[in-house]
């Protein structure tokens, strides 16, 4: 896959078959229109594109409101996209100047102008351009002036309930890390670096890796303690993973800490990949570190259980 920033630096394309908007967190309604791109695409012998927008439209035209935290950073969301067989993610640079601009301008000089699309693959709520004006009728209408064909998805439902990216977001929030996987397709998942802690853990025979998100607006899980599968230079590994303020130890910031289960070496300054598995408990506070130790051996068998 070809990742472009900027429509400027987008090689002119022949033909291709298009879909666009954020696809955040790439749930498995998201992999339904991403799937049909591929068809289509394989179809009409062109490449698939992908045109997304960065940063995410909320933070620009809501600035005055609390940040949407998101399920995939633009690095993941490439990633997931190559995994998946996109052949080009086109990313627009989401600016105050880019918001004014119409939808009938978006689909005549980026849909068909640039991108030439043989056929436009959009979700079954899709809108775009100013003022959200663009929808699928328009589309369809233009098509005929152009020569493009528009092709609707429907919603995507896992067992009766339509996949969104805000379900995902409250299942996070709420400890339902098993819901939104089920809804993702996959593990939820965060990437960062290992940074210094207190080396508190060690002490009690439980050192644990202090997280620093790769991303500042990325999603982190509700408070509490995960089974979670943690990648190191794609080797995997069994871990448990502490979120929150550790009371026991008055912890006055949130953190993300996570414990590798049967690993011995330095983390110090490695990247690693955790996947959010199932829940194991909520943070609690302990009347020593003889107590905290105790419950940390019980964790440490409960994550076992929930990983294999």
């Amino acid at each position: 896959m070809e990742r472009i920033e900027g429509l400027e630096n987008m090689p002119e394309l022949t033909g291709s078959v298009v879909t666009d908007g954020m696809f955040d967190g790439v749930h498995l309604g998201h992999q339904q229109i991403l799937q049909k791109l591929i068809q289509e695409a394989k179809k009409f012998k062109v490449p698939s594109v992908l045109v997304t927008y960065w940063p995410h439209p909320r933070h620009i035209l809501s600035p005055g409101q609390e940040k949407l935290a998101l399920l995939t950073s633009l690095n993941e969301k490439a990633d997931i996209l190559e995994y998946l067989g996109i052949d080009y993610m086109l990313v627009l640079p989401f600016t105050p100047a880019f918001s004014q601009l119409s939808h009938i301008r978006f689909t005549e000089d980026i849909q068909v102008g640039k991108l030439h699309a043989r056929k436009l693959i959009v979700g079954y709520d899709h809108h775009f351009g100013k003022d959200r004006l663009g929808d699928v009728e328009y589309l369809k209408s233009a098509g005929l002036e152009f020569g493009f064909e528009v092709q609707q998805i429907g919603k995507q439902e896992v067992e009766d309930i339509a996949v969104s990216s805000t379900k995902i977001r409250y299942a996070l929030k709420n400890h339902l890390t098993e819901t939104a996987a089920q809804f993702l397709g996959r593990p939820y998942t965060l990437m960062g670096h290992v940074t210094e802690g207190d080396k508190r853990g060690r002490t009690i025979g439980f050192p644990t890796a202090n997280i620093e998100p790769d991303y500042a607006d990325k999603l982190i899980p509700a408070d509490g303690v995960y089974a979670t599968r943690v990648w190191l230079e794609k080797v995997p590994y069994s871990a448990m993973t502490n979120i929150g303020f550790r009371p026991t130890v008055d912890g006055k910031t949130r953190k993300i800490e996570t414990h590798l289960i049967d690993f011995e070496g330095d983390l110090y300054g490695k990247n690693l990949r955790l996947e959010f598995i199932a829940p194991i408990r909520e943070e609690m506070k302990f009347a020593s570190l003889e107590e905290l130790k105790a419950q940390l051996q019980h964790d440490e068998q409960m994550a076992l259980k929930l990983l294999f």
